[in-house]
């Protein structure tokens, strides 16, 4: 008899988690100003960013040493990036909302833009030392297309936030024109730039120390 093939099993999800809901009656033009809007949040990001360098300094010593990321730091450096994608959701990488991002660092269920990153128990000590310049480098090169702020940032000096030119920016500009005049952002571009974004946000993470599993090459979770 035919030996029977097992059922495939679900692909277990990368620990870094970054998701995104279209709010279903976004405003024709306001996409135009959201620019502007974000300023506040842009000028905190920039110290925030500064600080998530200095922590990610100190969590390579300390993983090196200890094999552990403090806590506290991880937190802290989650917290900016969800920060980022907030805004990057509201007003840069998707355009995907009207409600004002937060000002925090914490989790916030009720934001249509979310992101989260499991804690890792331990942490290889030797990978700490090569994960962020030399094995994600394949993913440098392709973030640096879907974003633009890996290895070119931008003038606003904050990575994850989508440079003009980049893949990102030319969709979301593609979904606010569409936008305008029909009042509708087209799915099929909603997905892509949510996939694209994840896509950069788990290769900061994984450069960061934050995790050592190799982030996949795909949009979806």
């Amino acid at each position: 008899m035919p030996r029977e093939l097992p059922y495939p099993t679900a692909r277990p999800p990368y620990p870094v988690q970054l998701d995104g809901e279209l709010d279903p009656e976004l405003s024709r033009w306001k996409w135009l100003v959201k620019w502007f809007l974000a300023i506040p949040h842009l000028v905190v990001l920039v110290f925030l960013w500064l600080g998530f360098v200095l922590t990610s300094i100190v969590a390579l010593v300390m993983i090196v040493v200890t094999g552990h990321y403090p806590r506290p730091l991880f937190d802290f450096n989650v917290g900016v990036m969800r920060w980022t994608w907030r805004v990057g959701f509201y007003a840069f990488n998707a355009i995907g909302t009207d409600r004002y991002p937060p000002f925090s660092l914490a989790e916030r269920p009720d934001y249509p833009a979310r992101l989260s990153v499991a804690y890792p128990e331990r942490l290889n000590r030797g990978l700490a030392l090569v994960k962020w310049w030399l094995l994600a480098i394949p993913h440098y090169v392709l973030v640096a297309v879907f974003i633009g702020g890996i290895l070119v940032p931008d003038v606003s000096l904050i990575p994850l936030l989508a440079s003009p030119g980049s893949l990102v920016s030319i969709l979301a500009l593609f979904a606010g024109v569409a936008l305008l005049f029909t009042a509708r952002y087209p799915s099929g571009v909603f997905s892509f730039v949510v996939g694209l974004n994840r896509w950069a946000f788990r290769t900061v993470a994984y450069a960061a120390l934050m995790r050592d599993e190799y982030p996949p090459f795909r949009l979806e979770r």
